[in-house]
């Protein structure tokens, strides 16, 4: 026992800086192996810390088939052992603090801070706190090989005969974000239906293997599942396992002090309505807020029944006065000031507007600003406000059920944009609280992932980052062989996916005339060739992973988009009267029934461990709102004695135009009538201003990569003068007007000011011309806003003139942060219109 107090003791006195480092040796050359180790964890520790220890024997078990012993006192041996214990319960820990140098006390006061130290034979995990523990053994079983979608995703664990430590290595590592989770929502018919027949309902049985995920994906933080569920009423032993496991419970933005909204229902007397029936509304928020002894945030505030919006009529006053009478609630149930409570306030839809009109709540309240549902954040504080004692969170969706259309099948989230995004709420001190919708859980595994790792620490992840974060998280799901190749597939199908959501596809999506539906639909198929080619190399205990993470989005994906293609030739064929008109409608119906059989095939996987997963309808929407069955798009035929000629209807694949010799830059076509197409990134000059530049954001978009101003928070500039900007040349063969058409990411207007976000443009020195991305939008969630949500994308058009043929510059100028442009389209009048742009014109680098 001496022994292992000494070296701990002088271990952490010694040590004073902390990187996160690779514990886990290839071979046993300066490690030792952890065969026949024994774990050591203090019997009095906190049942969290006690259930990591044996989650971490069962990891150590699934990798090297050995078992390792639990003991609940340190031994003198020379046995490897793993020590595991938290600063303020374990005993071991303590005697450590008591007898040796105070080294031990730099955990002091942190909040889920780890730290890893290896010896000759021995292997330390003590943390800060009960959580900081935990994430400090699930680092160790994410080195070994045990990916935390082991349970929700069937990765298998990478097999070894034994683990080698490496010998006196440390690490340590703490959250930056302090509240880190996930919402289940939205989770009818899958989820539901999933977990009924496989645990009888959203019981304790269902949350643990939540709580366990959350915790290895380093979280903490949950809103339950609520669609006529209520994580407390449902099951008794819901609490005590959220306990058990350390989660912090929360509930929805218009669930208030910790009730269920579904509980209103069971429970409630008279409307939910504070002015005719606040004191039944202030009994029922008591009750819940009484039974809700475990570790938690409250949400305060007040929406309408069922999440709808409150009416017209209600003022700000009003609903201070429920704040403050929640606040009092709190005060008298918990007996301690309403301030010790952490709570929150989501500026969710109408609300925000109540706070931009002048509601205010207490400064210890966390205000949970909010995205409009499609991943595009409302509202940030500006730089400089005065900060708050109860900081900012953000409340950002990868699901939502909403207009402009539900989306629920797949994953349509790409990372870069996530990430772009995040990093907007990080840099504005947006740091209290992140949470995300993930809808069903799966299959948002990719994206919860990378949320939950970039809040962990958003300044290890940068946008340079992004593929090499792809490409490792892949090589830990199926191993290095082919870990970038699959980190490549997931990264493209999500781009492809984000540029439309499946529910809002449709054969008029994409232009037929210009070959662009021939070109989304190629793509997703050379996608699934290349998905299928890496399936059949991978080892099969890796397929039911593989085929949930990766070859099913694809595969699913490919084939819907070459149904509506289909859909597409056959409605252009039967206008003209073509015979074809019924080949195409036989192969959308074949598409369309195969769209079933792949969700079959997701079913039975793992022996139907997933079935009903996969159930969410995605084909025949009329609506914002999921049919009740799926429907096959409507299908034209054309009699034989009708039909004309037949055509030729070969692949158009649309390409870029060629660049003649001795041209540099992008070349305009006029008699071809393609204009200009360029990738925003394809700059031929910037100029950067105080370290205020326009700076790339790879694979960030819908065709290409993106530019965005750094720093983010950079004031703004007057266009007139020195500002950053970034120039592209092009030649043309005539002179005369044209326009520039910029294509930016759907960013809203998140200060809210009159004039929104903007840019500026000019043409071969020209006085720039100012331009509103957003101004327009001044009721998120309708009218113009519906159309910038559903393409993915806001298309503004400057127009210009020049004079004489050749060589010209295009500049676009700096104004405000926060703008993301993906490419310009330079139409002299004839470009054709599709939903992507045209491709780029083709670039020869030779001007770089």
């Amino acid at each position: 026992m001496n022994r292992l107090l000494i070296f701990l003791g002088l271990w952490l006195f010694s040590s004073q800086s902390f990187g996160q480092r690779q514990l886990v040796a290839e071979n046993g050359s300066g490690a030792f192996s952890l065969a026949n180790a024994v774990i050591v964890v203090d019997a009095n520790d906190h049942e969290l810390v006690k259930r990591s220890a044996e989650l971490l024997q069962q990891d150590i078990e699934m990798v090297t088939g050995q078992k390792p012993r639990i003991i609940h006192a340190a031994q003198k041996t020379t046995t490897p052992a793993i020590l595991i214990g938290s600063l303020d319960r374990s005993s071991i820990v303590k005697e450590l603090q008591r007898k040796v140098l105070p080294g031990i006390d730099s955990l002091n006061g942190k909040w889920e801070k780890y730290v890893l130290k290896s010896s000759d034979n021995q292997l330390f995990i003590v943390g800060s706190d009960r959580r900081g523990t935990a994430f400090g053994v699930f680092e160790l079983s994410r080195q070994i090989g045990v990916s935390p979608w082991y349970w929700w995703a069937d990765v298998p664990a990478q097999k070894k005969t034994s683990i080698f430590l490496k010998k006196h290595q440390h690490a340590s590592d703490e959250p930056k974000v302090k509240y880190r989770g996930i919402f289940i929502n939205d989770e009818a018919p899958a989820l539901s239906g999933w977990s009924k027949e496989k645990f009888g309902g959203f019981n304790h049985l269902f949350y643990e293997k939540v709580f366990e995920l959350i915790l290895r994906l380093k979280g903490n933080y949950i809103w339950p599942a609520m669609w006529g569920n209520a994580f407390y009423d449902d099951d008794s032993l819901n609490i005590k396992i959220a306990d058990q496991y350390g989660i912090v419970i929360g509930t929805s933005h218009h669930e208030p002090l910790m009730r269920a909204h579904d509980e209103w229902r069971r429970y409630g007397v008279g409307k939910w309505n504070y002015d005719s029936n606040a004191v039944r509304l202030q009994e029922f928020w008591k009750t819940g807020l009484a039974r809700s002894t475990n570790e938690k945030i409250v949400t305060v505030g007040m929406r309408g029944d069922g999440d709808e919006p409150m009416s017209r009529e209600t003022a700000t006053d009003l609903l201070e006065k429920i704040v403050a009478d929640q606040r009092k609630i709190i005060t008298e149930v918990t007996g301690k000031p309403a301030s010790e409570t952490p709570q929150l306030w989501a500026l969710y839809k109408e609300v925000q507007d109540y706070y931009d009109k002048g509601m205010r709540v207490p400064d210890d309240v966390t205000l949970l600003l909010c995205d409009d549902n499609w991943g595009n954040i409302r509202k940030l504080p500006k730089p400089g406000e005065k900060p708050r004692k109860g900081g900012y969170g953000i409340y950002y969706h990868f699901d939502y059920v909403g207009g402009p259309r539900n989306y629920k099948w797949i994953n349509t989230n790409a990372i870069p944009r996530v990430w772009e995004q995040m990093h907007l709420a990080w840099e504005h001190q947006v740091r209290d609280i992140w949470i995300v919708n993930v809808g069903d859980i799966k299959p948002m595994e990719y994206p919860i992932s990378f949320f939950l790792d970039y809040a962990w620490n958003p300044e290890n992840i940068s946008h340079k980052d992004l593929r090499q974060y792809a490409g490792n998280w892949a090589e830990h799901q199926f191993g290095k062989a082919y870990g970038e190749a699959i980190g490549e597939l997931i990264s493209s199908y999500s781009k492809f996916n984000a540029r439309r959501k499946p529910e809002m596809l449709d054969a008029n999506t994409y232009s037929l005339a210009t070959g662009e539906w021939d070109s989304v639909a190629n793509a997703y198929n050379r996608l699934l060739q290349q998905a299928e080619t890496i399936a059949k190399k991978l080892p099969a205990n890796c397929y039911d992973a593989y085929f949930q993470l990766v070859l099913h989005p694809i595969k699913a994906s490919a084939n819907l988009n070459e149904m509506y293609l289909n859909v597409a030739r056959n409605r252009e064929a039967a206008s003209n009267k073509w015979i074809e008109a019924n080949g195409f409608a036989e192969k959308a119906t074949q598409l369309y029934l195969r769209d079933s059989l792949i969700t079959l095939e997701y079913h039975q996987l793992n022996n139907g461990k997933w079935n009903r997963m996969m159930s969410q309808t995605h084909i025949g929407y009329r609506s914002w709102q999921e049919p009740r069955r799926q429907q096959i798009p409507e299908l034209k035929l054309v009699a034989a004695h009708e039909a004309v000629k037949k055509q030729d209807f070969g692949v158009k694949d649309m390409q870029a135009v060629i660049v003649p010799d001795g041209a540099k830059g992008y070349v305009f076509y006029e008699e071809e009538g393609k204009g200009v197409s360029i990738n925003a990134d394809h700059f031929t000059a910037s100029h950067t201003v105080k370290n205020t530049r326009w700076e790339v954001l790879p694979d960030h978009g819908r065709t290409g990569s993106a530019i965005t101003i750094f720093p983010v928070t950079a004031g703004r500039w007057e266009p007139a003068s020195n500002a950053p900007y970034v120039e592209y040349e092009f030649y043309t063969y005539s002179k005369g007007n044209f326009a520039v058409n910029a294509y930016f990411s759907p960013s809203l207007n998140f200060y809210n000011t009159p004039e929104g976000l903007q840019y500026a443009v000019s043409v071969d020195g020209e006085a720039p011309q100012v331009l509103s991305l957003n101004k327009e939008d001044r009721a998120t969630g309708s009218g113009i806003w519906n159309r910038w949500a559903g393409d993915n994308i806001i298309v503004k058009t400057s127009n210009h003139t020049i004079t004489a043929p050749g060589k010209h510059k295009v500049r676009i100028s700096m104004v405000d942060a926060g703008v993301v442009l993906q490419k310009l389209v330079l139409d002299f009048g004839n470009v054709a219109k599709t939903y992507l742009g045209p491709p780029e014109t083709l670039y020869n680098p030779q001007n770089k």
